[in-house]
C-alpha cells in the first residue's frame, strides 16, 4: 500500500468516513448543479417527450474531382482534387475499385 504511512497520522475510524463523505458530497454538488443548469434532464425525468434534434443543412460543403486520366506510381490508386469551400485545393490518392484493378490487369495482359 503505498500511502501506509497516512494511517499513522489519520485514524481510519476517522479518515474513510471523512473520504466517503467527501466523495457524497461532491457527487450531490455535480448532480444538482446539472439539474439546475439543463433543461433536458428535467424533461427526461419527469418522462416528457424529448425534442428532436435537425441536423442542419450542409453549405458549404467541399467538392471532390476524380482524375481517371492520371497514373501513379503503384498503378492502382485514383487521385482526387478536393476543392474546400474557401477555394483552396487539396489532392489525394484513392485505392481503385476492385473492378478497376480487374480491368487494368487484364488490360495489361492482352499487351
Amino acid at each position: 500500500m503505498n500511502n501506509s504511512k497516512m494511517w499513522l497520522v489519520v485514524k481510519p475510524t476517522v479518515g474513510i468516513p471523512m473520504f466517503l463523505g467527501a466523495v457524497a458530497v461532491g457527487s450531490f454538488a455535480v448532480h444538482v448543479s446539472v439539474l439546475t443548469n439543463t433543461t433536458w434532464v428535467n424533461d427526461f425525468l419527469t418522462g416528457k417527450e424529448m425534442a428532436s434534434i435537425e441536423t442542419p443543412a450542409v453549405q458549404n460543403a467541399a467538392a471532390v474531382i476524380f482524375d481517371e486520366t492520371v497514373t501513379s506510381r503503384e498503378g492502382d490508386l485514383v487521385k482526387a482534387t478536393v476543392v474546400l469551400p474557401d477555394g483552396r485545393e487539396a489532392h489525394a490518392y484513392f485505392d481503385a475499385s476492385p473492378e478497376t484493378k480487374l480491368q487494368s490487369t487484364a488490360m495489361a495482359t492482352t499487351n
